[in-house]
Protein backbone atom coordinates (compact mmCIF):
# COMPACT_ATOMS: atom_id res chain seq x y z
CA UNK A 1 0.00 0.00 0.00
CA UNK A 2 2.24 2.75 -1.09
CA UNK A 3 -0.23 5.11 -1.98
CA UNK A 4 -0.86 7.94 0.66
CA UNK A 5 -4.24 9.20 1.67
CA UNK A 6 -5.79 12.05 3.47
CA UNK A 7 -8.40 10.14 6.24
CA UNK A 8 -11.03 12.34 8.37
CA UNK A 9 -12.38 10.57 11.56
CA UNK A 10 -16.32 11.52 12.54
CA UNK A 11 -16.43 10.92 16.19
CA UNK A 12 -12.78 9.83 16.95
CA UNK A 13 -13.75 10.15 20.78
CA UNK A 14 -16.34 7.73 21.07
CA UNK A 15 -15.94 4.27 21.61
CA UNK A 16 -15.77 2.78 18.22
CA UNK A 17 -13.93 6.26 17.00
CA UNK A 18 -11.01 5.59 19.53
CA UNK A 19 -10.58 2.00 18.21
CA UNK A 20 -10.36 3.42 14.78
CA UNK A 21 -7.50 5.64 15.89
CA UNK A 22 -5.81 2.50 17.33
CA UNK A 23 -6.49 0.15 14.29
CA UNK A 24 -5.10 3.35 11.67
CA UNK A 25 -1.96 2.67 13.66
CA UNK A 26 -1.87 -0.86 14.58
CA UNK A 27 -2.11 -1.71 10.74
CA UNK A 28 0.40 0.86 9.70
CA UNK A 29 -2.67 2.39 7.13
CA UNK A 30 -0.71 4.85 4.52
CA UNK A 31 -1.98 8.31 6.12
CA UNK A 32 -0.41 11.42 4.31
CA UNK A 33 -2.95 13.72 6.23
CA UNK A 34 -5.18 12.98 9.28
CA UNK A 35 -7.91 15.22 10.82
CA UNK A 36 -10.48 15.04 13.39
CA UNK A 37 -13.91 16.20 13.00
CA UNK A 38 -16.72 16.36 15.42
CA UNK A 39 -19.76 19.09 16.58
CA UNK A 40 -19.28 22.65 17.43
CA UNK A 41 -19.47 21.92 20.85
CA UNK A 42 -16.37 19.61 20.34
CA UNK A 43 -14.36 21.52 17.75
CA UNK A 44 -11.45 23.30 19.42
CA UNK A 45 -10.00 20.38 21.98
CA UNK A 46 -7.42 18.39 21.38
CA UNK A 47 -6.91 15.03 20.62
CA UNK A 48 -3.79 12.22 20.67
CA UNK A 49 -2.81 10.45 17.48
CA UNK A 50 0.69 8.24 16.91
CA UNK A 51 2.56 10.65 19.31
CA UNK A 52 1.12 14.01 18.18
CA UNK A 53 -1.65 16.53 18.56
CA UNK A 54 -4.49 17.46 16.78
CA UNK A 55 -7.21 19.77 17.15
CA UNK A 56 -10.81 18.76 16.52
CA UNK A 57 -12.68 20.49 13.42
CA UNK A 58 -15.84 21.26 13.18
CA UNK A 59 -17.58 18.23 11.12
CA UNK A 60 -18.65 20.68 7.90
CA UNK A 61 -19.57 20.27 4.43
CA UNK A 62 -16.30 21.70 3.64
CA UNK A 63 -14.54 19.97 5.94
CA UNK A 64 -14.21 17.09 3.29
CA UNK A 65 -12.45 18.98 0.83
CA UNK A 66 -9.64 16.94 -0.06
CA UNK A 67 -10.25 13.77 1.97
CA UNK A 68 -9.62 10.23 0.19
CA UNK A 69 -11.51 8.50 2.83
CA UNK A 70 -13.89 9.46 5.97
CA UNK A 71 -14.56 6.94 8.38
CA UNK A 72 -17.88 7.91 9.76
CA UNK A 73 -19.03 7.22 14.13
CA UNK A 74 -20.75 9.79 14.83
CA UNK A 75 -24.35 8.67 15.39
CA UNK A 76 -27.25 8.02 12.41
CA UNK A 77 -28.40 11.55 12.46
CA UNK A 78 -24.44 12.92 11.34
CA UNK A 79 -24.46 10.06 8.85
CA UNK A 80 -27.66 11.46 7.31
CA UNK A 81 -26.44 14.86 7.10
CA UNK A 82 -22.95 14.65 6.22
CA UNK A 83 -21.70 11.49 4.44
CA UNK A 84 -23.46 12.91 0.88
CA UNK A 85 -21.54 15.75 1.15
CA UNK A 86 -18.39 13.76 2.22
CA UNK A 87 -19.17 11.73 -0.90
CA UNK A 88 -19.77 14.60 -3.23
CA UNK A 89 -16.18 16.24 -2.35
CA UNK A 90 -14.81 12.64 -3.37
CA UNK A 91 -14.19 11.20 -0.21
CA UNK A 92 -15.18 7.49 0.04
CA UNK A 93 -17.26 6.69 3.00
CA UNK A 94 -17.34 4.12 5.20
CA UNK A 95 -20.15 4.29 7.63
CA UNK A 96 -20.20 2.50 11.15
CA UNK A 97 -24.06 3.80 11.66
CA UNK A 98 -27.11 1.59 10.69
CA UNK A 99 -28.59 5.17 8.44
CA UNK A 100 -26.87 3.55 5.00
CA UNK A 101 -26.81 -0.29 5.65
CA UNK A 102 -30.02 -1.13 3.86
CA UNK A 103 -29.69 1.30 1.28
CA UNK A 104 -29.89 -0.56 -2.42
CA UNK A 105 -27.06 1.43 -3.65
CA UNK A 106 -24.68 0.96 -0.76
CA UNK A 107 -22.45 -1.53 -0.13
CA UNK A 108 -23.08 -3.74 3.09
CA UNK A 109 -19.18 -5.28 3.11
CA UNK A 110 -17.36 -7.70 5.58
CA UNK A 111 -14.53 -7.87 3.10
CA UNK A 112 -13.73 -11.92 4.08
CA UNK A 113 -17.76 -12.53 3.47
CA UNK A 114 -18.33 -10.25 0.21
CA UNK A 115 -15.64 -8.01 -0.89
CA UNK A 116 -16.83 -7.65 -4.15
CA UNK A 117 -19.26 -5.92 -3.12
CA UNK A 118 -17.02 -2.75 -3.02
CA UNK A 119 -16.70 -1.92 -6.15
CA UNK A 120 -20.22 -1.16 -6.64
CA UNK A 121 -20.04 1.90 -4.64
CA UNK A 122 -21.11 5.19 -5.14
CA UNK A 123 -19.41 7.29 -2.23
CA UNK A 124 -20.38 5.35 0.74
CA UNK A 125 -19.99 2.08 2.12
CA UNK A 126 -21.80 0.59 5.36
CA UNK A 127 -20.37 -1.07 7.88
CA UNK A 128 -22.34 -3.98 9.48
CA UNK A 129 -23.93 -4.15 13.12
CA UNK A 130 -21.30 -6.00 15.16
CA UNK A 131 -23.35 -8.41 15.82
CA UNK A 132 -24.15 -9.46 11.84
CA UNK A 133 -20.24 -9.11 11.19
CA UNK A 134 -19.00 -11.68 13.76
CA UNK A 135 -21.98 -14.16 12.87
CA UNK A 136 -22.00 -13.68 8.74
CA UNK A 137 -17.92 -14.55 8.60
CA UNK A 138 -18.69 -17.37 10.67
CA UNK A 139 -21.34 -18.63 8.14
CA UNK A 140 -19.48 -17.40 4.95
CA UNK A 141 -17.21 -20.52 4.98
CA UNK A 142 -20.26 -23.16 5.59
CA UNK A 143 -22.15 -21.93 3.00
CA UNK A 144 -19.28 -21.46 0.39
CA UNK A 145 -18.96 -25.51 1.51
CA UNK A 146 -22.29 -27.05 2.25
CA UNK A 147 -24.89 -24.86 1.20
CA UNK A 148 -27.35 -22.76 4.01
CA UNK A 149 -31.16 -22.55 4.50
CA UNK A 150 -31.37 -21.89 8.02
CA UNK A 151 -30.08 -19.21 10.58
CA UNK A 152 -31.40 -18.84 14.48
CA UNK A 153 -29.05 -16.71 16.57
CA UNK A 154 -29.17 -15.13 20.45
CA UNK A 155 -26.88 -12.89 21.16
CA UNK A 156 -24.96 -11.96 24.52
CA UNK A 157 -24.31 -8.90 23.68
CA UNK A 158 -21.28 -6.52 25.71
CA UNK A 159 -22.51 -2.89 27.00
CA UNK A 160 -19.52 -1.07 24.97
CA UNK A 161 -22.11 -1.94 22.09
CA UNK A 162 -23.91 1.08 23.63
CA UNK A 163 -21.21 3.57 23.79
CA UNK A 164 -18.65 4.79 26.73
CA UNK A 165 -21.79 6.09 28.44
CA UNK A 166 -23.00 2.30 29.26
CA UNK A 167 -19.80 1.45 30.32
CA UNK A 168 -19.18 3.96 32.58
CA UNK A 169 -22.74 3.00 33.97
CA UNK A 170 -21.93 -0.73 34.46
CA UNK A 171 -19.32 -0.06 36.67
CA UNK A 172 -20.84 2.81 38.45
CA UNK A 173 -24.01 0.17 39.14
CA UNK A 174 -21.28 -2.84 39.65
CA UNK A 175 -19.89 -0.18 42.55
CA UNK A 176 -23.47 0.74 44.10
CA UNK A 177 -24.14 -2.67 44.51
CA UNK A 178 -21.10 -3.37 46.40
CA UNK A 179 -22.05 -0.44 48.68
CA UNK A 180 -25.15 -1.60 49.26
CA UNK A 181 -26.81 2.02 47.59
CA UNK A 182 -29.66 2.15 45.04
CA UNK A 183 -29.06 1.19 41.45
CA UNK A 184 -29.13 4.12 38.97
CA UNK A 185 -30.10 3.36 35.51
CA UNK A 186 -30.60 5.53 33.05
CA UNK A 187 -28.94 4.25 29.39
CA UNK A 188 -30.17 0.64 28.88
CA UNK A 189 -32.33 -1.14 26.85
CA UNK A 190 -32.61 2.17 24.61
CA UNK A 191 -31.78 5.83 25.55
CA UNK A 192 -34.74 6.51 24.05
CA UNK A 193 -37.22 4.26 25.46
CA UNK A 194 -39.55 5.12 28.50
CA UNK A 195 -37.85 2.36 31.05
CA UNK A 196 -34.09 2.10 31.70
CA UNK A 197 -33.23 -1.27 33.99
CA UNK A 198 -29.74 -2.15 35.54
CA UNK A 199 -27.33 -3.71 33.71
CA UNK A 200 -25.10 -4.55 36.65
CA UNK A 201 -26.03 -8.45 37.86
CA UNK A 202 -28.68 -8.84 34.90
CA UNK A 203 -29.27 -9.05 31.67
CA UNK A 204 -32.18 -7.48 29.88
CA UNK A 205 -33.92 -9.60 26.64
CA UNK A 206 -34.01 -5.89 24.93
CA UNK A 207 -31.55 -3.70 22.73
CA UNK A 208 -32.49 -0.95 20.98
CA UNK A 209 -36.26 -0.45 20.51
CA UNK A 210 -39.37 -2.47 19.69
CA UNK A 211 -40.71 -2.30 16.37
CA UNK A 212 -44.40 -3.68 15.33
CA UNK A 213 -43.59 -7.30 15.19
CA UNK A 214 -42.34 -7.65 18.36
CA UNK A 215 -38.65 -7.75 16.91
CA UNK A 216 -36.43 -4.91 18.33
CA UNK A 217 -34.36 -3.22 16.04
CA UNK A 218 -31.28 -4.71 16.85
CA UNK A 219 -32.93 -8.06 16.12
CA UNK A 220 -34.26 -6.97 12.68
CA UNK A 221 -30.09 -5.78 12.00
CA UNK A 222 -29.55 -9.08 12.14
CA UNK A 223 -32.06 -10.58 10.05
CA UNK A 224 -32.08 -8.33 6.96
CA UNK A 225 -27.96 -7.37 7.38
CA UNK A 226 -27.44 -10.99 6.97
CA UNK A 227 -29.58 -11.78 4.09
CA UNK A 228 -27.77 -8.50 2.47
CA UNK A 229 -24.44 -9.31 3.27
CA UNK A 230 -24.86 -13.10 2.07
CA UNK A 231 -26.85 -12.45 -0.82
CA UNK A 232 -29.32 -14.37 -0.02
CA UNK A 233 -32.89 -12.41 0.75
CA UNK A 234 -34.28 -16.47 0.95
CA UNK A 235 -32.70 -17.36 3.85
CA UNK A 236 -34.60 -18.17 6.71
CA UNK A 237 -32.80 -15.94 9.31
CA UNK A 238 -34.56 -15.00 13.08
CA UNK A 239 -32.40 -13.21 16.26
CA UNK A 240 -32.92 -12.48 19.69
CA UNK A 241 -30.39 -10.05 21.18
CA UNK A 242 -29.70 -10.06 24.87
CA UNK A 243 -27.53 -7.44 26.63
CA UNK A 244 -25.06 -8.64 28.88
CA UNK A 245 -22.60 -7.30 31.58
CA UNK A 246 -19.87 -7.78 29.89
CA UNK A 247 -17.26 -4.72 28.74
CA UNK A 248 -16.46 -6.06 25.75
CA UNK A 249 -17.05 -9.16 23.94
CA UNK A 250 -20.28 -9.98 21.98
CA UNK A 251 -21.26 -13.98 22.21
CA UNK A 252 -23.62 -15.29 19.45
CA UNK A 253 -25.35 -19.09 20.08
CA UNK A 254 -26.34 -19.82 16.62
CA UNK A 255 -28.58 -22.48 14.87
CA UNK A 256 -27.80 -23.09 11.32
CA UNK A 257 -29.24 -25.42 8.43
CA UNK A 258 -26.82 -26.24 6.30
CA UNK A 259 -28.36 -28.17 2.60
CA UNK A 260 -25.64 -30.56 2.20
CA UNK A 261 -24.65 -33.84 4.46
CA UNK A 262 -21.92 -32.84 6.76
CA UNK A 263 -20.40 -33.60 10.16
CA UNK A 264 -18.95 -31.99 12.71
CA UNK A 265 -15.58 -33.05 11.50
CA UNK A 266 -16.30 -31.72 7.97
CA UNK A 267 -17.12 -28.10 9.96
CA UNK A 268 -13.91 -28.20 11.69
CA UNK A 269 -12.08 -28.63 8.58
CA UNK A 270 -13.89 -25.30 7.04
CA UNK A 271 -12.81 -23.03 9.90
CA UNK A 272 -9.46 -24.29 10.31
CA UNK A 273 -8.95 -22.18 6.73
CA UNK A 274 -11.28 -19.67 7.19
CA UNK A 275 -10.10 -16.05 6.59
CA UNK A 276 -10.48 -13.98 9.75
CA UNK A 277 -11.61 -16.79 12.27
CA UNK A 278 -10.16 -18.85 14.53
CA UNK A 279 -11.81 -22.18 15.74
CA UNK A 280 -10.87 -22.45 19.48
CA UNK A 281 -13.27 -26.11 19.85
CA UNK A 282 -11.61 -28.67 22.55
CA UNK A 283 -14.19 -29.78 24.99
CA UNK A 284 -12.12 -32.58 26.59
CA UNK A 285 -10.04 -29.28 28.03
CA UNK A 286 -12.32 -26.52 28.24
CA UNK A 287 -11.15 -24.65 25.70
CA UNK A 288 -14.10 -22.30 23.68
CA UNK A 289 -13.84 -19.00 22.94
CA UNK A 290 -15.12 -16.36 25.82
CA UNK A 291 -15.13 -12.55 25.45
CA UNK A 292 -12.76 -12.03 28.72
CA UNK A 293 -10.09 -13.76 26.37
CA UNK A 294 -11.22 -12.01 22.78
CA UNK A 295 -10.91 -9.13 24.29
CA UNK A 296 -8.43 -6.74 21.88
CA UNK A 297 -7.96 -9.06 19.62
CA UNK A 298 -9.11 -8.97 15.53
CA UNK A 299 -10.47 -12.73 14.47
CA UNK A 300 -13.84 -14.07 15.10
CA UNK A 301 -13.73 -17.16 17.27
CA UNK A 302 -15.91 -20.32 16.63
CA UNK A 303 -16.20 -23.28 19.27
CA UNK A 304 -18.97 -25.58 21.26
CA UNK A 305 -19.79 -27.07 17.20
CA UNK A 306 -22.55 -29.85 17.58
CA UNK A 307 -24.51 -31.16 15.31
CA UNK A 308 -28.31 -31.72 16.03
CA UNK A 309 -29.84 -34.37 18.09
CA UNK A 310 -33.16 -34.52 15.92
CA UNK A 311 -31.84 -33.14 12.20
CA UNK A 312 -28.64 -34.43 10.86
CA UNK A 313 -28.27 -31.14 8.46
CA UNK A 314 -28.62 -29.02 12.02
CA UNK A 315 -25.57 -27.79 13.76
CA UNK A 316 -24.64 -25.73 16.73
CA UNK A 317 -22.16 -22.96 17.03
CA UNK A 318 -20.82 -20.74 19.72
CA UNK A 319 -19.26 -17.24 17.96
CA UNK A 320 -17.32 -14.44 19.95
CA UNK A 321 -15.70 -11.49 18.84
CA UNK A 322 -14.79 -8.31 20.20
CA UNK A 323 -17.28 -5.99 19.27
CA UNK A 324 -15.57 -2.69 18.94
CA UNK A 325 -12.69 -4.26 16.74
CA UNK A 326 -13.49 -6.58 14.38
CA UNK A 327 -17.63 -5.52 14.78
CA UNK A 328 -17.04 -2.11 14.29
CA UNK A 329 -13.43 -0.70 13.86
CA UNK A 330 -11.38 -3.18 12.62
CA UNK A 331 -13.80 -3.95 9.58
CA UNK A 332 -14.09 -0.51 8.86
CA UNK A 333 -10.12 -0.23 8.45
CA UNK A 334 -10.16 -3.44 6.32
CA UNK A 335 -12.81 -2.11 4.15
CA UNK A 336 -10.44 0.56 3.74
CA UNK A 337 -7.74 -1.72 2.46
CA UNK A 338 -8.92 -3.82 0.53
CA UNK A 339 -10.36 -1.12 -1.30
CA UNK A 340 -7.17 0.11 -1.68
CA UNK A 341 -5.49 -3.30 -2.82
CA UNK A 342 -8.55 -3.38 -5.22
CA UNK A 343 -7.22 0.00 -6.62
CA UNK A 344 -11.02 1.76 -5.56
CA UNK A 345 -9.33 4.47 -3.76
Amino acid sequence: MSKQLTVAIVGATGAVGSKMKEQLIKRNFPIKHIKFLASARSAGKEIEFNGQTYTIEEATPEAFEGVDVALFSAGGSVSAKLAPEAAKRGAVVIDNTSHFRMHPDVPLVVPEVNREALAKHNGIIANPNCSTIQMVAALQPIREKFGLTKVIVSTYQAVSGSGISAIEELREQSAQWEAGKNVEANILPAKSDKRHFPIARNVIPQIDVFTDNGFTYEEMKMINETKKILSMPELSVAATCVRVPVVSGHSESVYIEVEQDASVQDLFEVFKNAPGVVLQDDISNQEYPMPIYVEGEDPVYVGRIRQDLSNKKGFHLWVVSDNLLKGAALNSIQIAEAMLEDNLL
